[in-house]
Formats: C-alpha cells, structure tokens, sequence
C-alpha cells in the first residue's frame, strides 16, 4: 500500500519533442512588435505565426488569445541586410538577412523559469535579387529556426 502511495506521488514530465510544459494547459502569443528601422509588418507577422505554429504542433498546450498559462511576448529589434560572399570583382555573391528578436517568457505557474532574451537567424540569398521579391520566403525561413530557438529556450530549458 506504502508503495502504491508513493508511486502515484510520483510524476514524470516526459514528450518525444522534447518539451516540458509543468501544468500549463494554455498558451498566449502576443503579435511580435516590428521595432528595427527595416523590419516589415509582414515579417513580424510571420515571425508571430511561425511560433504559434511550432508550439501548437509540439506542445499540447491550446492557444489563447491572452492571458495564458504561459505567455510569449517580443520585438523584432534587429533586421539587416549585409553583403558576403565578396568575389574578385569585389561585388557581393549573396546578401543575407539576419532577423534580431527579443523575447519575454512568463510561466503564471512557475514564475521562476520566467525569462528575457535575444535571439538571432539569418539566410542568404542571390545578391540579383530584390529583397522585396525573396522578404516573404526569407522571412519564413528564418521564423522557422527563431521560433525552434524561442522554444528551445523556453520549454525546451535549453
């Protein structure tokens, strides 16, 4: 019976994703502000959705309008666009877009594992190319590796 006590006493946050949710049973993510001078609302919106994404498909946390069990909260603070990959004729092969977000964790039922960080991706593409014309898939791209970051970092606890 002694035995039978403690087993049920015991508990074991486990998930194939890697992630550790406690309690929670919900989650809310704020629309991450577009605050760097080049940053577009579109990006920031892709951004936004690219977390809500990957923690609906690897959490079972339900999404929330507000007020979640665990909140997300950020800016889009950096958004550049610089040169690499410079060839003889000193002209740039590639150009690459780093993407800056600033991220504010807020666990309501462990407010200790609450948290503030930066975090930064980037891509390459064609130096040809407008930026207006590969914004979209570049942002995509990049939302994807920030977001796997954001939860790395948050419920991942890395």
């Amino acid at each position: 019976m002694v035995l039978l006590l403690l087993l049920s006493a015991c508990r074991v946050n486990y998930s194939f994703t890697g992630g550790d949710v406690g309690d929670a049973r919900t989650m809310s993510v704020e629309l991450i502000e577009a605050r760097a001078p080049l940053a577009t609302p579109l990006s920031a919106q892709v951004l936004t959705e690219s977390v809500r994404d990957l923690l609906l498909a690897q959490t079972p946390l339900k999404l929330k309008q507000e007020e979640g069990d665990v909140q997300y909260s950020g800016a889009l603070i950096g958004y550049d666009v610089q040169p690499v990959n410079i060839q003889a004729n000193e002209t740039a092969a590639l150009n690459r877009l780093t993407m800056t977000v600033r991220i504010t964790y807020v666990n309501t039922l462990e407010p200790k594992k609450n948290k503030e960080f930066t975090v930064a991706r980037f891509a390459d593409y064609d130096s040809g190319q407008d930026l207006t014309a590969v914004e979209e898939q570049l942002a995509r791209d990049i939302g994807k590796q920030l977001a796997q970051d954001i939860f790395d970092r948050t419920l991942g606890d890395w």
